[in-house]
């Protein structure tokens, strides 16, 4: 976990940032300067699994490992005793969904960029049926993910794609429980939609998405009671959309929605 302190004499707030599938906290410095810059302190960290975090490399047993990571870089926010704003992308925004359904934690204000509430290309039924089984003889077991290979569905910044192609922090395998925590945490999203926080949420969803289904997000969405909830899609942009070369005119859109809440 890292914390930063902003600069700014009269801090708005505190971020809480939380990371995507397969990769890991430096991957959000520009974000982290721009949320500094802002007004925000910083905590962000490597979700279990990920990064330099010394959980077993691409491996889970539980979900709730996610959640439980996230509650304790919460509670560091906590220390600055400002309005707390989370932000999750991807994998992250979903383990952000996640953690405020099992958590009584009510944030300011809570951005989810492209969230993993559905995937663009699943894997065929009767390859899950085929692994099944190893969820339970071979949990640790893991398999090499696209992602590794071929990033370019996840940004169009070449500068982005130059540095994780040598960066050695990227996952590369996930393993076979992985996979299935994923699919189970992604079912209770959306059967635990009523447990969602009745606070302001904003989604910014990817217009050219190739990772997450776009569809799903929308749907999530749609399910929600609460009466604070806004969701933007940016055409053209893919999956990173704090990444993309159009990140400034999607971080300016974010700080003048959460504005009136800090």
């Amino acid at each position: 976990m890292r914390v930063y302190r902003t600069k700014v004499k009269k801090p708005l707030g505190c971020a809480v940032v939380v990371h995507g599938a397969s990769e890991h906290h430096g991957r959000y410095e520009w974000l982290s300067r721009r949320l500094l810059s802002a007004g925000f302190h910083v905590v962000i960290g490597d979700l279990p699994g990920h990064g330099k975090n010394p959980h077993r490399r691409g491996h889970i047993d539980h979900f709730e490992e996610y959640i439980h990571e996230i509650s304790n870089w919460i509670a560091a926010a906590g220390a600055f005793d400002r309005p707390l704003l989370l932000i999750g992308h991807s994998l992250g925004g979903l383990a952000v969904i996640r953690t405020l359904q099992e958590k009584a934690i009510t944030p300011r204000a809570v951005v989810l960029s492209s969230p993993c509430l559905g995937l663009y290309i699943p894997p065929p039924g009767w390859l899950k049926s085929a692994a099944r089984p190893l969820n339970t003889w071979a949990p640790k077991l893991r398999i090499p993910i696209k992602r590794s290979a071929d990033n370019r569905h996840a940004t169009r910044n070449k500068t982005i794609l130059e540095k994780d192609a040598k960066d050695p922090y990227i996952v590369k395998k996930v393993s076979i429980r992985w996979y299935f925590e994923l699919e189970r945490a992604m079912g209770d999203a959306f059967a635990k939609a009523d447990r969602f926080p009745d606070v302001p949420l904003f989604i910014l969803q990817a217009g050219r998405d190739r990772i997450v289904d776009k569809r799903a997000v929308y749907h999530w969405y749609q399910m929600l009671g609460i009466g604070r909830k806004h969701y933007k899609e940016w055409p053209g942009l893919f999956h990173e959309v704090f990444n993309e070369p159009e990140r400034e005119a999607v971080f300016q859109y974010m700080i003048a929605a959460i504005d009136p809440y800090f």
